[in-house]
């Protein structure tokens, strides 16, 4: 029998760490039915009758934004075995308001308090079996990052699972609000049992004001007539309004509780130490230099010391294997189209995507440390006050910073946007910022024309997507998209040493989304490339691939692309299925040149572009509209086809112009 268990908890407080130590490799992603918000399932180590649903990081469980919304929706309608709720035991007071909403759900829950190694190491201390025995639940102290009482935790879930012991319910309301919650929830009993609702979460809800629910439960005039009158007479007799109370009455509790079980000499020595660093990190003027500055060495560590060396090693194991599949293909005398098929088509244009693998691990090995220490969430929060300017809040860098990896989740990322408006202007701006895909293209051209200044010019390139992306917004804040942003919160957690093992997944994930894109999508547009340049349209076959099918499309459309300084065919042919997946850029030219490694790649590449228009290319394919997948992620979040097509029109539209302008200033400058 298989045991559903919810993962839940505030942000930053190490549940993705908790969810790899508990899950390690057992675990998938996929969507939320009916949602774009990321659904991380796993199954428990030792325990493959376990299930655990990591649910998105959340505050509170009254659904306002789409993550709230889905963690709410999967708790009532779901309905998990068992809840562990992780807490941040440095933060334990804010932390407890969620757990104080969840004991109304009626779920056995069990809580893992997390960092308490820190707790501990800053001399400060937690009562942690007066802190389970006043919320009636288990608690279990943790350090998920080290791995710390992660056994014990294990063991208690799995004995909960097995046992299914009964829910102890802890009545943490008095006065006023009391009588009201107890008066209102005698008179919905029959509604809530009637529909499986916890009826302590669906009063509170009532009080708090929901209109919705109440549809929902059916209520007659009558009952809803009786359900405001005490409402109203709380707020009046409390001198409040109906939501303070519920949260004041919640808040009361959980000081009552610290006040008992929490011992705090002073800040934990993380919280001192983050404070130090943040007084440089986010300085008024060196935070956006220094930010600059990291992702800069970041770069020429990936390009120049790290990701360009073990590139080169597994481009030389490729064309090894390449020499060896050939040598053996011509052995068994197969037929000489199939074999161009499978060396010249197959193996170059795939082999040419994969070789750029480490590039794209050892990038997101150094971003991941910079998301896992804590940093990221501090670019956000200098971020704010420019990004204001645009007409955004700083909550729109965070889909935008995600757009870096994948335009996809990036566009799916902004329904966590509270403002429409701020939705669809953060979906237009975000594909000008480049994502990993596009770093095959980079690498590409940069070692055909730039090679000792690869660093320079990636941060250049990257430079100039933000810049766009910019002035976009400020053309798109005083035209279509005019109005004012929405208020910017954001909790700064601690700087924190990142968690190897959640780097490494994390690694490891990009590197299994590379190569399942590289022997899917790049292996189809791989063959029909080569189909397309070895046939014409009678479909004979060619021996000049200038006369095939593929160069006419390529010739069609190659004058639009000649103020840009490059008007070949096949640069053009490869902006084309570029659309597709961004890497079939690379492998598309890879095919057309006839190239077997990326050294003849980088001769022949100078034969259809100068220095300048090698750049102007690059800046073309980070500006211009996304691939496939982005567009059907923007049109489901837009909800329009003409809207996406609009949005696909104007990235394409201002790469055209920009890239343009850059090339013809760089030819008046040489």
């Amino acid at each position: 029998m298989e045991h559903l268990i919810a993962l839940v908890g505030n942000q930053n407080c190490g549940k993705t760490t908790l969810f790899n130590q508990l899950t390690g490799s057992n675990q998938h992603v996929g969507n939320f039915p009916g949602v774009t918000v990321e659904k991380k399932m796993g199954t428990m180590k030792r325990h493959k009758d376990i299930t655990i649903v990591d649910l998105p990081g959340i505050y509170s469980l009254t659904p306002y934004t789409s993550e709230e919304i889905v963690t709410t929706d999967f708790l009532l309608k779901d309905r998990p075995e068992l809840i562990i709720d992780i807490i941040d035991a440095t933060n334990i007071e804010r932390n407890l308001y969620l757990t104080l909403q969840m004991m109304e759900l009626n779920i056995p829950m069990v809580i893992a308090l997390n960092m308490m190694d820190e707790v501990v190491g800053s001399g400060n201390s937690i009562d942690v079996s007066g802190l389970s025995e006043a919320l009636g639940i288990p608690v279990y102290p943790i350090s998920a990052s080290k791995g710390d009482g992660i056994i014990d935790l294990v063991n208690q879930v799995n004995a909960m699972v097995k046992n299914r012991p009964p829910v102890h319910h802890v009545d943490f309301c008095s006065g006023e609000i009391h009588r009201a919650i107890h008066a209102i929830r005698h008179l919905i009993e029959d509604h809530t049992d009637r529909l499986r609702l916890p009826n302590r979460y669906v009063v509170t809800r009532l009080i708090e004001g929901n209109d919705r629910l109440e549809q929902e439960l059916g209520l007659t005039d009558e009952e809803c007539h009786i359900i405001h009158h005490i409402v109203e007479e709380m707020e009046k007799n409390l001198q409040t309004d109906r939501e303070a109370a519920v949260v004041d009455m919640r808040y009361n509790y959980i000081e009552k509780v610290c006040q008992q079980c929490v011992f705090k000499e002073g800040e934990t020595n993380e919280q001192i130490r983050s404070e130090k660093i943040d007084k440089l990190l986010t300085n008024k003027y060196l935070a956006i230099p220094i930010f600059i500055g990291i992702m800069f060495l970041i770069f020429y560590l990936t390009f120049s010391v790290i990701g360009g060396p073990l590139q080169e090693l597994l481009e030389g194991g490729i064309d090894q294997f390449n020499q060896m599949l050939s040598g053996l293909l011509q052995t068994w005398q197969v037929n000489d189209l199939l074999q161009s098929l499978i060396i010249d088509g197959i193996c170059s244009g795939v082999g040419s995507v994969l070789s750029f693998m480490p590039i794209i691990v050892v990038l997101f090995f150094f971003l991941s440390l910079l998301e896992d220490s804590g940093y990221m969430a501090r670019i956000a929060f200098v971020m704010d006050k420019f990004l204001r300017k645009l007409g955004l809040s700083g909550r729109s860098f965070v889909p935008m910073l995600i757009g870096f990896g994948c335009s996809v989740p990036a566009i799916m990322a902004t329904r966590t946007l509270s403002s429409e408006r701020d939705r669809k202007m953060t979906i237009v701006l975000t594909p000008f910022l480049s994502c990993s895909a596009k770093l095959p293209i980079y690498g590409m051209i940069t070692a055909a024309f730039f090679s000792e200044k690869a660093a320079l010019v990636m941060i250049t390139i990257y430079c100039i997507g933000i810049f766009v992306a910019i002035l976009s917004g400020l053309l798109l804040k005083s035209t279509v998209l005019k109005g004012e942003p929405v208020p910017f919160v954001l909790e700064l957690p601690a700087y924190r040493i990142p968690s190897y093992k959640s780097v490494l997944m994390h690694m490891w994930e990009k590197a299994k989304d590379f190569i399942k894109k590289a022997f899917t999508i790049i292996f189809i547009a791989s063959m029909v490339i080569w189909f397309l340049q070895s046939f014409s349209w009678n479909l004979t076959l060619v021996a000049d691939s200038s006369n095939s099918i593929l160069a006419s499309i390529g010739n069609f459309v190659a004058p639009i692309f000649k103020p840009m300084g490059f008007d070949d065919w096949r640069a053009s042919t490869a902006l084309i299925t570029g659309i597709t997946a961004k890497e079939s850029v690379v492998s598309t030219l890879t095919v057309l040149l006839g190239s077997d490694n990326s050294m003849m790649l980088s001769q022949m590449l100078q034969t259809i572009f100068t220095p300048q228009s090698a750049f102007a290319f690059l800046v073309f394919t980070v500006l211009y509209m996304p691939c496939v997948a982005a567009f059907a992620a923007t049109k489901k979040e837009l909800g329009s086809l003409k809207e996406a097509l609009y949005c696909a029109l104007f990235q394409t539209g201002t790469a055209y112009v920009v890239s343009l302008v850059v090339y013809q200033l760089s030819s008046l400058m040489m």
